[in-house]
């Protein structure tokens, strides 16, 4: 499993913010409210919680811009999909077809790099996608509930759905924090030591960060609906 484990901010060591951002979905727009929103600087810490790309209206300017941003992020279900049909050259469809032939060689490159978590010492925090599972270490979670755990049913075991059992944040026993994106249906979740920050704008939602220190969250409104709810069948069930 590829982690990335970020410190202070290079760029201003006195400044210790770290801005973690949810699902963005190719919200190009929105993205850069929210970054004027929380007013982000050089000094500030940029992380995303992975989804970046598919279904808003600009999945590579967004790509180009979190590069620009000098940001990390989390990968996320969406981008797993391009990379291995990619990897397997399978022919994609609909929107993910969109978006792959609209990247370039460093935009390829960028998705490559992107880890399966982020460690945030400095703060004890873990960016996923998705979610982990409680009692497993961090460094012996399955992939694929890094990329797709939306539930835990009675029994303890995984589920991608949210109608298949209760929040797997809301069993996150702690004491390090885990941040995530991935379950726009439930919106933002706020439990003990799990906060979910996709909350739903590339479905006409809000885009959400969450600014530390402070645990702070800031929201700004999609500009419009770019697709539509009916949308999440696909990432609960076959993705």
């Amino acid at each position: 499993m590829t982690v990335a484990v970020l410190g202070e901010p290079r760029q201003n060591r006195r400044m210790k913010r770290t801005i973690v951002i949810g699902d963005v979905h190719g919200c190009l727009d929105e993205l850069r409210d929210l970054l004027r929103e929380v007013g982000a600087t050089p000094a500030d810490r940029l992380v995303l919680a992975g989804d970046l790309v598919v279904k808003g209206p600009d999945s590579r300017g967004v790509l180009r811009l979190v590069r620009k941003l000098g940001a990390a992020s989390v990968l996320g279900n969406h981008e797993d999909k391009l990379l291995r049909a990619r990897r397997q050259g399978k022919t994609l469809s609909g929107a993910h077809r969109e978006v792959a032939e609209s990247l370039d060689d460093d935009d390829w490159r960028w998705l490559e790099s992107m880890p399966l978590r982020i460690d945030l010492p400095d703060i004890g925090i873990v960016v996923v996608h998705a979610g982990l599972i409680p009692g497993v270490p961090l460094d012996r979670q399955r992939r694929e509930n890094l990329l797709s755990l939306r539930s835990l049913r009675a029994d303890g075991t995984p589920s991608r759905r949210v109608d298949d059992g209760e929040p797997w944040a809301s069993r996150w026993p702690g004491p390090q924090k885990v941040v995530f994106g991935h379950d726009a249906l439930r919106g933002l979740q706020r439990h003990r030591f799990a906060t979910g920050l996709d909350t739903g704008c590339v479905y006409g939602g809000v885009l959400t960060a969450l600014v530390e220190p402070g645990s702070l969250l800031v929201s700004v409104p999609a500009r419009r609906q770019w697709a539509q709810p009916g949308d999440l069948e696909e990432d609960g069930g076959r993705q």
